[in-house]
């Protein structure tokens, strides 16, 4: 795998995106910064394609992967959801 701008721009674009979705599909509001949701986003992709190929699913096809991108968005959901959760109970204050 070669290491580009090119590539680096798209994982940060796809990154983005995936932790956009994922925030989308956790329900209620989440207090956090969309640098967190992209570094989400680039770490649910990077690891929903290992996960797909390692599942089967076909990574490398002339459009859009969508099983692919759909392990995506779970993964990256599931971290929002996790992320999310630790800062509501890190925000309560006990008197």
């Amino acid at each position: 795998m070669e290491l580009t701008v090119w590539g680096i721009l798209t994982a940060l674009a796809v990154g983005l995106i995936v932790g956009a979705l994922g925030r989308l599909v956790v329900p209620g509001r989440q207090n956090m910064p969309l640098w967190l949701h992209m570094l989400i986003g680039v770490g649910a992709a990077l690891l929903g394609t290992v996960l797909a190929r390692a599942m089967g699913i076909a990574t490398v096809t002339g459009g859009v992967d969508w099983a692919e991108l759909a392990v995506q968005v779970v993964l990256a959901a599931i971290a929002v959801a996790l992320v999310a959760g630790v800062g509501r109970r890190r925000s309560i204050t006990h008197r």
